[in-house]
């Protein structure tokens, strides 16, 4: 999976989790402040992540992750690690 179809599946699983519009899911945008996300939402997002990637998640896999793009490559580098 490249790039583009990372983003292309995550704005689709986003927008529905969350219920916002894909337009506002931009790579430079704040993950947290955009999704309006709490710590109970992460435990959501975590589950979607393992339902359309196959990969599992922590807490931990998350710090440094502060914008959409931040949240691609990581997505990214834990697809390859699956490989």
């Amino acid at each position: 999976m490249n790039r583009e179809e990372i983003i292309s599946t995550v704005k689709e699983f986003l927008s529905e989790e969350f219920e916002v519009e894909k337009s506002i899911i931009e790579p430079q945008a704040n993950l947290k402040e955009t999704l309006d996300l709490d710590s109970l939402d992460y435990v959501d997002l975590v589950v979607v992540i393992e339902e359309n990637f196959g990969f599992k998640v922590t807490g931990e896999d998350f710090v440094g992750v502060a914008t959409f793009d931040d949240f691609y490559t990581l997505v990214e580098k834990k697809l390859a690690e699956k490989k």
